[in-house]
Formats: C-alpha cells, sequence, structure tokens
C-alpha cells in the first residue's frame, strides 16, 4: 500500500506515492532519475549515497522515503547554483579529489556539510569526519586537499578553489 509523501528536492517541490519499505536512495534513483546519488554498499558503510537532509549529511541507503516527509533533501545535482559549481564541487575538480568518480557525489556532499558546519577545518579533521566515506582507488591525499580548498571556496563565497592547490 503506498503512502503520499510531500518533500522539496533540490529546491523543488516533491508529491509521490511510495511503498513503506522504499529507501530514500531508491526513491531519489528509481523514482526522481537523480542518479547523481549513488548505491555502493547497502549498509550505511560506504557514505557513496551521502545526500543532505534539512542541511545534515545522511545516508540516504539508511532512511526510508516515509520518513522524509515535509523534510529538504538536496543531492549532488542540486549543490550547483544557476550553472555554477558549488565550491566543494570546484575544489574537487581543480585538486584532482577523485578517480574513478563513484565515490565522489558523496565525498563531496559530506564534506559540503562538514565545511558548512566547521568552516576552520584542518587535514586531521577532514580525515576523521570523512571516515564513513570509502573511496577504493585513491589514497585520499588529493580528496584531503579538496576539501580543505572546498571551505576555503565557501567561506570566500566563490568557486576559486586555489587555496590547496
Amino acid at each position: 500500500m503506498a503512502i503520499s509523501i510531500r518533500l522539496t528536492v533540490n529546491g523543488e517541490p516533491v508529491t509521490a506515492d511510495v511503498e513503506p519499505h522504499t529507501l530514500l536512495v531508491q526513491f531519489l534513483r528509481e523514482q526522481l532519475r537523480l542518479t547523481g546519488t549513488h548505491v555502493g554498499c547497502d549498509t550505511a558503510q560506504c557514505g557513496a549515497c551521502t545526500v543532505h537532509l534539512n542541511g545534515r549529511a545522511i545516508k540516504s541507503c539508511n532512511q526510508l522515503a516515509v520518513q522524509c516527509d515535509g523534510m529538504d533533501v538536496t543531492t549532488i545535482e542540486g549543490l550547483a547554483k544557476n550553472g555554477e559549481l558549488h565550491p566543494m564541487q570546484a575544489a574537487f575538480r581543480e585538486c584532482h579529489g577523485l578517480q574513478c568518480g563513484f565515490c565522489t557525489p558523496g565525498m563531496v556532499m559530506s564534506a559540503a556539510a562538514l565545511a558548512a558546519s566547521k568552516p576552520d577545518l584542518t587535514e586531521a579533521e577532514v580525515r576523521a569526519n570523512l571516515e564513513g566515506n570509502l573511496c577504493r582507488c585513491t589514497g585520499y591525499h588529493n580528496i584531503v586537499k579538496a576539501v580543505l580548498a572546498g571551505a576555503e571556496g565557501m567561506r570566500a563565497g566563490t568557486t576559486a578553489a586555489t587555496a590547496a592547490v
């Protein structure tokens, strides 16, 4: 038996019918076709499915869509504004903070929420706070550089990501 939910996704109001067992990641990918949110482990271990729920980074494979009724969801597709990359997205591009790119959307979403909550990050804080986001390709060095540059860009209100390059 489907349940009707209303939420805001990437700034747009959405009304949909979902089965009670539908995970938020399934709803985003399958019903809304927002495929930037990836399914990596289905156990909330890897962080590939990270989105913002009311401004807080959460793992969408661990959240039922019906629990998000009335809430605001931002996916990787919703970070860029007016055709301009979010500072964290720009930093990941400029600092080469990716390799295969599978973990990147979740990594960027976690990093953006982290930098929004604590603008003056240290390398140790970045490494500790991204612990729940796994990358199978890199040694994390460029990811950490990207997060620090993205945080600088967020503080400056620009997409310039040259601070840690």
